[in-house]
């Protein structure tokens, strides 16, 4: 194991570098030897989060480790371009969700592009792009006529049935991702005018028509996943927070996951930091990330998954890879690590095609 570099994973009231550096090593700790990361040892991978613990470790400098996890993506990728929604404990044989998420598959697009702009490796980035392309092609056989993108392939037959209907936090994720994927095309020079046709409608999806998504306006990741995914900027990003700010902000305490429950979450709070960092708002991300800290486990330096303030009980009793891997990439925002601003600053990607976007 290497020693991680925490010199931009230092802030104030939120992470020490022994702090960051022990949080780092938990996130090692849980990954298995061929790279797969579960939630914690004994829980499930999923796709999606297993990229996000990865792009974690690429912002500590565990470069290595976090190509293994992508070479993991790269063996294991159905020949239609997914990754089931689950594997137990990250074994690739024992699939344990058949279905197929659309933000699931394209999230791997920012994992990769997040990677080569930290490491500057040529070689991965043409290894890995024939799977990005094949993911990408999956997700977007899965766009609805209005430009939103459906929730997922069940594997129920042969080819499988899509679901139409979609999820405004997913689409918002698979926009960011196809942005992703539009910056390594540009960089391989192999321009894919259809995805930028895509993600255009998409956005516009996103910004001018709720009513294309399934109502799921509860839940905090439909109020800032919106602004997270660079759909939304400036004042109309902006707006969007403020109207939702006293729904799901518990002051001192984190972001609920879902009204009325009174249950904040470490990761939706993470990445509404990491949203409102985007929009230029570091003093108040820096008070959402400080607000977490009673999430924290010392022992291990991860994460608990939530926490029941009306009863004072950590719930569930999980310390979750991703929750530490979402507070990471925040602080690393923060902390101005290049690749990982470039990834989720609206403003460093390439737009699309979309009669809206200024």
């Amino acid at each position: 194991m290497t020693t991680p570099r925490t010199e931009h994973l230092v802030l104030p009231g939120v992470l020490t570098a022994e702090q960051a550096a022990a949080t780092v090593a938990g996130i090692l700790a849980v990954q298995r030897e061929d790279g797969a990361i579960p939630w914690f040892r004994g829980h499930h991978l999923d796709p999606w989060d297993h990229t996000e613990a990865a792009m974690a470790l690429d912002a500590a400098g565990e470069h290595a480790a976090a190509e293994r996890a992508y070479d993991w993506l790269a063996r294991h990728q159905n020949e239609d371009g997914s990754w089931f929604a689950a594997y137990a404990d990250g074994d690739p044989g024992d699939v344990t969700d058949r279905g197929r998420e659309t933000n699931f598959v394209a999230y791997i697009a920012v994992g990769v592009w997040h990677h080569y702009l930290t490491t500057g490796d040529d070689t991965f980035l043409d290894r890995l792009w024939p799977h990005v392309f094949a993911a990408v092609e999956f997700v977007l056989r899965l766009q609805q006529p209005g430009g939103q993108i459906g929730w997922k392939r069940e594997d129920d037959g042969d080819d499988g049935t899509d679901t139409a209907d979609a999820l405004l936090t997913g689409s918002s994720s698979i926009h960011q991702a196809l942005r992703c994927a539009l910056a390594i095309a540009e960089q391989r020079e192999e321009p894919q005018p259809d995805w930028e046709l895509a993600v255009g409608a998409l956005r516009h999806a996103i910004r001018r028509h709720p009513e294309r998504f399934l109502d799921k306006d509860r839940y905090s990741m439909d109020w800032y996943y919106p602004v997270l995914g660079g759909a939304l900027t400036g004042a109309e990003a902006k707006s969007r927070l403020e109207e939702g700010w006293s729904r799901f902000v518990v002051p001192g305490l984190g972001v609920r996951c879902v009204v009325p429950n009174p249950w904040v979450t470490g990761g939706e709070s993470a990445e509404l930091a990491l949203a409102l960092w985007a929009l230029g708002e570091s003093d108040r991300a820096l008070e959402i990330l400080q607000s977490i800290r009673h999430l924290r486990d010392a022992e291990s330096g991860l994460y608990w998954t939530g926490y029941v303030f009306d009863d004072d009980a950590v719930w569930p009793r999980e310390l979750t890879t991703w929750t530490a891997g979402s507070l990471l990439l925040a602080v690393a925002a923060l902390g101005g690590h290049d690749a990982t601003c470039a990834v989720f600053s609206a403003e460093r990607l390439p737009w699309g095609l979309d009669p809206d976007c200024c």
